[in-house]
């Protein structure tokens, strides 16, 4: 058995081919049809791996010992791929922190979605609903799975007022989860470009930051929670004036600078800094039912998963112009 894989390199993405012995265990053959691009595909491009984590397509053939899964059904796969199943993190739910977790990047280097197959154990893919096309959904296997897992670890509330800072691959998905979730929702951006965009997605409150001394919400409500998704840590001191006492901030950014916040207010206020990743697998599937049933989809540009596919949607990523999810599509 082997297959197209696209793999990172120094000098760019280079076409390859992954060779795989016949299914073991749980093993499942999944043909692609459509991959999303992360943020965190570009931090890994130089890499010798297989590219890609957002996979979707249709089961093409499993292993002895797959139970539910058939040949022809959707699914798709995100960030982890295996876990041991026993430690305490496992048997209570919270695989995604489990010592021995294989997960993009670190583990399974010769698959990825970024190729025409990959093989997967099918207890770490999920059905794709009815309501949702391929396209749409594979955004959601690491976007949607990140910013849906904060709201539920913070516990996100429909009488809570949510901020959300950034309008991008994360924020745009996040505008419309705290929404459907009947939150109010408060969105910051540097400038006005996207207000009407924001306000479209589900916005109730739309405040641009650049230049801003201050920050006020209308009637000055506080806000419960604060969802941090620009591709920068912000200034923190800026948003002090709209948290509410107690509020929970979920900063989703990847950065390995330190994290710096001002240390009095965090204490007397009784501030929460919430880390999170990507979701675990029951939470996972509660995102891709949520957001079928309630029609929340990723606003995505599609290029085709060739060499010079993946090179532009590459560029126009790293260049600020992907509104909001680049999206490879098979040929």
């Amino acid at each position: 058995m082997s297959f197209k894989t696209f793999r990172g390199s120094p000098s760019g993405i280079k076409e390859s081919t992954t060779k795989k012995l016949s299914l073991e265990r749980d093993q499942v053959l999944v043909k692609v049809t459509h991959s999303g691009v992360c943020g965190t595909d570009v931090h890994y491009k130089s890499a010798d791996m297989v590219l890609g984590h957002e996979g979707v397509g249709h089961v093409e053939e499993v292993g002895p010992d797959v139970r539910e899964l058939k040949k022809g059904d959707r699914v798709g796969w995100g960030y982890e791929h295996d876990c041991c199943g026993r430690c305490k993190h496992c048997l209570t739910g919270w695989e995604t922190f489990c010592p021995e977790r294989k997960m993009y990047g670190m583990a399974d280097l010769d698959q990825g979605s970024f190729a025409s197959h990959a093989v997967w154990r099918e207890a770490f893919l999920f059905r794709v609903p009815d309501a949702l096309d391929n396209e749409s959904a594979a955004p959601l296997m690491c976007g949607g799975s990140t910013v849906f897992n904060a709201m539920v670890v913070a516990g996100v509330k429909p009488t809570d007022r949510v901020g959300i800072v950034g309008i991008g691959g994360l924020g745009h998905l996040a505008i419309q989860f705290a929404n459907k979730m009947g939150a109010h929702v408060v969105v910051f951006s540097g400038t006005d470009s996207k207000k009407d965009e924001a306000i479209k997605l589900g916005a109730h409150e739309f405040h641009a930051t650049k230049g801003a001394k201050e920050l006020k919400t209308e009637g000055d409500q506080k806000l419960t929670h604060l969802i941090v998704s620009t591709s920068g840590l912000p200034d923190w001191q800026l948003y002090l004036n709209v948290l509410d006492n107690r509020a929970i901030i979920s900063p989703l950014t990847v950065s390995d600078k330190p994290f710096t916040f001002p240390h009095q207010e965090l204490i007397v206020r009784g501030l929460r800094v919430q880390g999170g990743i990507v979701a675990t697998r029951q939470v996972h599937r509660e995102m891709l039912a949520f957001a079928a049933f309630h029609g929340v989809k990723p606003m995505t540009v599609r290029y085709p998963m060739t060499e010079k596919g993946i090179a532009q949607c590459f560029e126009d990523l790293e260049g600020g112009k992907m509104r909001y999810r680049g999206v490879l599509a098979a040929e």
